[in-house]
């Protein structure tokens, strides 16, 4: 397991539109820098984007903090009683905390107080389905905590720079 993992990043997708999920994720050790500006991000709120501590249970009187502590916050605006903001609160936060605990259960990452996790949650605002919202979102932070714990292979970093030239994205719409 991957100790030295403070300040590492990564990116993961899962699904597909309308019910894809991309996140950005930090993960960070207890005392650090990163971990304080993690808890920064936590304790500053503001409408629509409301950071949240990751916890499961099948009621509000049993829920559970998610092991490493997860703190998600949405990219896209969770307008009050809006279908973005259900998934966001419900689907994305089952779907992280899995795909967080399965980075856990893949010895990638600790299950412990001394790792956080922090997830940044794009979720399209066209979703429809909460059940696709989650499992995108599980695959989506399964894999990116595992690429933070653990980093690109060397073929893929070697296939990047080797391809840079003919580099592309969804929203470049370029030559």
């Amino acid at each position: 397991m991957n100790q030295d993992i403070d300040g590492r990043f990564a990116q993961g997708w899962g699904g597909s539109a309308p019910n894809g999920v991309h996140v950005n994720v930090l993960l960070a050790r207890r005392g650090s820098p990163t971990a304080a500006s993690i808890t920064t991000a936590f304790t500053a709120p503001r409408p629509g984007f409301t950071p949240i501590l990751a916890c499961v249970g099948e009621s509000q009187q049993q829920y559970v903090t998610v092991n490493p502590p997860t703190v998600i916050l949405s990219k896209s605006f969770a307008e009050e009683g809006g279908m973005v903001e259900t998934a966001v609160f419900g689907a994305a936060q089952v779907g992280i905390a899995q795909g967080v605990l399965d980075a856990v259960a893949a010895e990638a990452i600790s299950g412990d107080q001394d790792t956080l996790v922090f997830v940044s949650l794009w979720i399209d605002p066209a979703c429809d389905d909460e059940t696709a919202v989650k499992h995108a979102s599980r695959e989506a932070a399964a894999s990116a905590v595992a690429e933070a714990a653990t980093g690109l292979s060397a073929e893929v970093r070697a296939a990047q720079v080797a391809a840079r030239d003919t580099l592309t994205h969804p929203f470049y719409g370029g030559a």
